[in-house]
């Protein structure tokens, strides 16, 4: 109800005399991180630049109240460790205790994630999703990538005296903007 324009017009004596205001909300935004943590992410102190990294976009989350989703590519297989919630300090112990191990499914954990977005923005279809993949870009190959369909950031974490700059390929295949981690760390 807007009650000062309501007022101001005289003391309403119909239903027509009332002016209502509309409720103007932005919708909300969803960040989904994908983040690579094979056991190749273990060189070159890679993955604990990335932990710092994560650390401040859960802070940039939790103020901006944004959702986060969160799947995690190591071992055999990806494995979401949270899918569309409020951001929350829980995320700092996930953070604390994450370990690198095992392969890269990380071509497994882009086709899940594209499939949960097209569920998720059938059911929010107002809501802004934007894309972070955090990886050292070593897979043993690069098959056709899933549309994700929402701007998307990728942070290459690889490390190291020999860089084979695959993580850049990605980024270019998924339609992606690429920045290297040690751009980020001078800022």
């Amino acid at each position: 109800m807007n009650w000062p324009g309501t007022l101001l017009n005289g003391r309403p004596k119909t239903r027509a005399d009332l002016l209502f205001q509309l409720r103007t909300r932005t919708p909300h935004e969803l960040w989904l991180v994908i983040v690579d943590a094979s056991a190749s992410t273990r060189r070159h102190q890679a993955l604990s630049d990335a932990k710092g990294v994560l650390a401040q976009l859960f802070d940039d989350a939790y103020r901006q109240r944004a959702c986060l989703a969160l799947l995690t590519a190591s071992g055999a297989a990806p494995k979401w460790q949270v899918q569309g919630l409020k951001a929350s300090s829980g995320l700092r112990a996930w953070l604390d205790g994450l370990g690198a191990g095992g392969g890269t499914p990380l071509v497994a954990a882009l086709t899940e994630a594209g499939h949960w977005l097209t569920v998720r923005r059938k059911r929010f279809p107002a809501e802004q999703q934007r894309l972070l993949v955090i990886t050292d870009g070593r897979l043993k190959d690069c098959p056709q990538l899933p549309a994700l369909a929402c701007p998307g950031l990728l942070i290459d974490i690889e490390r190291g005296p020999i860089r084979l700059g695959r993580a850049k390929q990605l980024a270019t295949a998924l339609g992606a903007d690429y920045r290297h981690i040690d751009e980020l760390m001078s800022v």
